[in-house]
């Protein structure tokens, strides 16, 4: 009963008293659909803490991992419309998952976009001993060999599969996939040769760049980045014009959240996202700041939709 009477007594405060005042007091539950150490969570924690000195109110991280992030997704979609519950979204579950199988929520139906944070970046990266010394080099050397070459990803399905065949379809490449559980084990085999190349994230790829045991050729983002000094686009490098894509990390709440509620954790993420604080640690952690608000997330999530599932459909994507 209480838990209800607080959420009439929210619908019930105007929009201007709620922006002045911190939630009710109790504890937001930020659910992060991922195991600690991986990248959400990094960003989610960063934030949660921001987000607690912002509101005046306790943001403690959740993690709850599983099913490639679809099980915290679910959770959040199936949470009371409160407020008091928010998700640390990411591509993989919210833009990728539902395209290549079936999901228990539907991202349009039971989500409101609240803010996005930023962007994963990938790396086009090889073996440090592999041949070609620039990315033209690469693509003509694959292009040259047809079903010669592999390229490895995080998984079938992956967000790191779906952006190496968008830049096989925009190169011209025709190398064979290999899938694995996971990107270490991928990029380790990228590393010792026994892959050809691979797209994935500068938090997974330029600790193994800097040690000499790859070799990258560029970015998958169509402009430079502080995160990866001297690494240029393949966009402008290869002469690939929309060439644009990474994964993005935001912040969303189940649908049916009181307007006022939304739009005061829309005003905290935009105070929470101007600290210096926090930019320099999601810096850090390997995230590209990229922060939006409600509503140019939210057109974003449609044009990533748009451009994944064309991906998708034209390289016949199925999750194993």
């Amino acid at each position: 009963m209480r838990s209800v009477s607080l959420f009439l007594a929210m619908l019930a405060v105007s929009g201007a008293a709620l922006a002045q005042q911190p939630y009710p007091n109790r504890p937001l539950r930020a659910v992060i659909p991922w195991p600690p150490g991986q990248a959400t969570d990094l960003v989610g924690r960063v934030i949660a803490q921001k987000l607690t000195d912002v509101l005046g109110q306790s943001v403690v991280p959740d993690n709850k991992a599983g099913a490639g992030g679809m099980i915290g997704t679910d959770i959040v979609a199936k949470a009371p419309p409160d407020g008091y519950t928010i998700l640390i979204a990411s591509s993989g579950p919210v833009t990728v998952n539902p395209l290549v199988q079936k999901t228990p929520y539907d991202v349009e139906r039971d989500f409101i976009p609240v803010a996005k944070m930023g962007l994963s970046i990938y790396v086009l990266v090889t073996g440090a001993n592999f041949p070609a010394q620039s990315a033209r080099d690469l693509v003509a050397l694959v292009k040259a060999n047809p079903g010669k070459y592999t390229f490895a990803s995080s998984g079938t399905g992956a967000t790191a599969h779906i952006i190496a065949e968008f830049f096989n379809m925009r190169a011209g490449l025709s190398a064979v996939h290999v899938p694995y559980k996971g990107s270490a084990p991928a990029l380790t085999d990228v590393a010792a040769g026994q892959v050809s190349y691979t797209t994935e994230t500068v938090a997974g790829t330029m600790p193994l760049v800097r040690a000499g045991k790859l070799k990258a050729y560029g970015i998958t983002v169509s402009r430079p980045s502080a995160l990866t000094p001297g690494i240029e686009p393949l966009a402008s490098s290869l002469n690939m014009p929309g060439f644009d894509v990474g994964a993005w990390i935001g912040i969303m709440v189940a649908t049916g959240t009181p307007k006022p509620v939304v739009d005061r954790l829309s005003a905290a993420m935009a105070t929470v996202m101007q600290a210096p604080d926090v930019r320099e640690r999601l810096t850090g952690v390997g995230l590209e700041i990229d922060y939006q608000p409600a509503d140019e997330f939210s057109r974003y999530l449609r044009e990533q939709k748009a451009n994944f599932a064309e991906i998708v459909r034209k390289a016949n994507i199925k999750a194993e």
